[in-house]
């Protein structure tokens, strides 16, 4: 009897084991779930962050001016400021025609000095006939101090095309580069004076005061002070 009872016993005691037993699967489950919920959003935090500051860092100045620097225009295109665009060919195409063009007089006008050379000391007048019309007046009368001006005149105005190309090349980069420091520049309507009455504490007077108010410091000053809301993670 006394053996029967302890069996019945051990029996009765096993169902609440065995009830027990999946109330604690479920609390270690559910507490698991819990943190595996939450883990990518504090990775996907960390990431945003990460993105936040590395486009901080990119100097929009800086990447504009090497835009530029590379191609014309381009920077003022990164900028928006599509405008200048037509402006930066525009100058540019002005140089790049003075050098194409007095290039083309300075060799004409070396060939016709050569060949004026050739005719008087060596007796060589093969390369008359490809004297350029305008410079044979010159080849005919013997003027070899004439050709020899308009040879050095062409060529200084070569010499000025290039660094003319090269400066407005310059000024277009420094203009992308103004522009992207002035980027992000407030320059909306939020401007204002105000008169306000003041007392100076040190001579003890009163008077008044003026206070101006630019862009981003005058909305951070009006503007009302931003509630935290805590967050609770469960």
């Amino acid at each position: 009897m006394l053996t029967i009872g302890r069996v019945n016993a051990q029996q009765d005691t096993l169902p609440g084991s065995r009830d027990t037993l999946p109330k604690i699967a479920a609390d270690t489950l559910h507490k698991d779930s819990v943190i595996v919920t939450h883990a990518p959003s504090i990775k996907s935090d960390s990431l945003a962050k990460l993105k936040i500051d590395t486009a901080k860092k990119i100097n929009p100045a800086k990447r504009a001016a090497l835009l530029s620097a590379i191609l014309p225009g381009a920077g003022q295109a990164y900028n928006k400021k599509y405008w200048k665009m037509p402006i930066v060919y525009g100058a540019l195409a002005i140089p790049v025609y003075t050098f194409t063009d007095n290039l083309k007089w300075f060799n004409r006008t070396r060939f016709a000095y050569n060949t004026l050379y050739s005719m008087m000391n060596l007796g060589d007048s093969s390369g008359y006939e490809s004297v350029y019309p305008q410079l044979k007046p010159f080849v005919d009368a013997r003027d070899q101090a004439g050709l020899k001006n308009y040879r050095s005149e062409f060529r200084k105005n070569v010499d000025y095309s290039v660094l003319a190309f090269i400066a407005l090349w310059g000024l277009q980069v420094m203009d992308a580069a103004v522009d992207g420091h002035l980027r992000d520049f407030n320059v909306s309507d939020d401007l204002s004076i105000q008169l306000k009455p003041g007392l100076s504490p040190m001579a003890n007077t009163a008077g008044l005061s003026i206070v101006f108010n630019i862009g981003k410091n005058h909305i951070a000053s009006t503007s009302p002070p931003r509630r935290k809301t805590p967050i609770f993670a469960n």
